[in-house]
């Protein structure tokens, strides 16, 4: 989206302009967050080295986050914490509501950082970096400005950005590896023991879990830039879901949990019906337009 954030309102399908890095031609957009529990707050990180947070109904912006010295590549929330990771290797922990806001610090990744996720109860993070590494931390080191992974996770043999926590079994993690990987790997991040390992075929660049049941979306790149659904924890493949012409590199579940969006380097946004609700039926592979009807409606980005 090079230096422009857009809202989109899935009820009116309105798009609207919510800020741009105008004044430096080589900053960009690198990664943005929401809040956690349906907030207004929206963490945006940006190419020169800062996260801003923004509140989107009042339209503006609340204050600036430093700490790193290169791209902010990735943010995760838990509560009123904002974890960043960055190009400079560097995991930090932003505390938004004081003046002093880094209350902890990791740099035990040697390359860019370009993964994070809370366990949904805030006891771990983990993180991936493209030096091919699954770091999980326990919630309460990330306090420390020293903050040391209770696991160092080498089992990947390329860059981990692909991470989801299972919101139906406490401490299970699932992650992805890279071109040179291709799987999908799922820990106890208990005892950082590997469960399962299953080769996809094709890097793995985003996952997603089914809110509803034991099943597992990835999206991927080269050759055929699809969706995949598995059911967990067989990893049988359920359906395949195409589209796209470029690696799928990110995914959200909406809030209810009835559709997916997926963005890709093709330029466009997608918009699934995929996830059934209890009592459903799985809805068809079509695309999900504006409107909530199926469809073959895409969303361009720019």
């Amino acid at each position: 989206l090079s230096q422009s954030v857009y809202m989109w309102n899935a009820a009116s399908g309105d798009i609207k302009e919510l800020m741009s890095l105008d004044n430096d031609s080589s900053d960009y957009v690198s990664s943005v967050s929401w809040i956690q529990q349906g907030g207004s707050h929206l963490a945006i990180g940006t190419a020169t080295n800062s996260v801003q947070l923004w509140d989107v109904q009042a339209g503006r912006q609340i204050r600036s986050l430093d700490g790193h010295s290169s791209r902010v590549g990735a943010l995760a929330w838990n509560s009123h914490l904002l974890t960043s990771g960055g190009r400079d290797n560097l995991v930090i922990n932003h505390d938004v509501r004081v003046q002093n806001h880094i209350v902890g610090r990791m740099a035990h990744h040697t390359q860019e950082v370009c993964g994070l996720a809370w366990s949904p109860d805030g006891s771990y993070l983990a993180s991936g970096a493209n030096d091919n590494t699954l770091c999980i931390t326990d919630a309460a080191n990330m306090h420390l400005q020293d903050a040391v992974p209770k696991y160092v996770l080498t089992d990947h043999q390329a860059a981990v950005k692909a991470l989801a926590w299972s919101p139906h079994e406490r401490n299970l993690l699932a992650s992805g590896g890279g071109t040179a990987d291709r799987s999908i790997k799922f820990w106890n991040a208990a005892s950082g023991a590997l469960i399962n390992s299953v080769d996809t075929g094709s890097q793995v660049c985003a996952l997603q879990w089914s809110p509803f049941e034991k099943e597992l979306l990835s999206s991927h790149g080269f050759a055929e830039n699809q969706l995949c659904l598995w059911k967990y924890p067989t990893m049988a493949r359920v359906k395949e879901f195409k589209g796209h012409t470029s690696r799928v590199l990110h995914m959200a579940t909406s809030p209810d949990g009835s559709a997916v969006c997926s963005g890709a380097a093709d330029e466009t946004l997608r918009f699934w019906n995929i996830f059934a609700s209890e009592g459903k039926k799985k809805a068809d592979s079509s695309f999900q337009s504006s409107t909530g009807l199926s469809g073959t409606a895409s969303l361009n980005i720019r």
